[in-house]
């Protein structure tokens, strides 16, 4: 069961209307690293999850998700301003001035559609949280990306809360990764010769030596103590 509040996970606001930049956003409301592919995808992964702690948080983490969407949403409507005006956009999709009248689209910021495409879900734990690790990371380097080409202060502090959140996110993926052990396909990592293979076929300087695959792990993901002077 899903429910929404009227009031929105985190404040949005922007400085003044730009309609060139709203296209820009539109990469993290319909693109492949976006915030509905996110939650589609942990919804759907979660759907076969056995452990009820592992299911609790992808279904957690993709509400929070379709909350970000929202506010997505809500950024790229301010940045629209209030006319269709297809010539104040200087690249990219001018859809929203044409079609559909200044409403945000599920299209990326070149407008092609959103895709089911993006969505991976394996029925693996490890496969899926390793998955999931990687779609925060590429999340996180978008809002980046999107952070260096605006001076709007208000359009910084959301993208800046958004950002942190992907961190967290994978933090607590990371977390569950080394919570699932062996299970799955991380059972029985390197028990054959040929995973103990290293093909040297960029010759003639070699920079790694044979692998010893072991399953994947990563470090604690908490720190040990909060420094509240850590900057991002």
């Amino acid at each position: 069961m899903f429910k929404h509040e009227k009031k929105l996970l985190h404040e949005v606001k922007v400085d003044r209307p730009n309609p060139t930049y709203a296209v820009l956003l539109q990469e993290q409301l319909g693109g492949p690293n976006g915030e509905l592919k996110a939650a589609l995808q942990y919804i759907s992964q979660s759907f076969r999850i056995k452990d009820k702690a592992i299911k609790d948080l992808f279904l957690d983490i993709a509400a929070e998700e379709l909350s970000h969407m929202e506010m997505v949403a809500t950024m790229i409507n301010l940045l629209n301003g209030h006319d269709v005006d297809a010539a104040r956009v200087q690249s990219g999709v001018i859809e929203q001035h044409t079609l559909g009248g200044l409403s945000p689209m599920l299209v990326n910021s070149s407008g092609a559609p959103w895709s089911a495409n993006y969505v991976n879900v394996t029925g693996d734990l490890p496969a899926d949280l390793l998955s999931n690790i990687a779609a925060e990371q590429r999340a996180k380097v978008v809002y980046e990306y999107l952070y260096r080409q605006i001076e709007d202060r208000g359009v910084q502090e959301t993208i800046d809360f958004l950002l942190n959140r992907e961190e967290a996110h994978n933090a607590l993926f990371r977390e569950a990764l080394n919570k699932v052990g062996v299970q799955g396909s991380n059972r029985d990592f390197g028990v054959d010769e040929d995973a103990r293979l290293y093909f040297d076929l960029s010759t003639p300087e070699r920079y790694f030596d044979n692998p010893a695959p072991t399953p994947t792990t990563f470090s604690n993901p908490r720190r040990s103590q909060y420094n509240p002077d850590h900057t991002h």
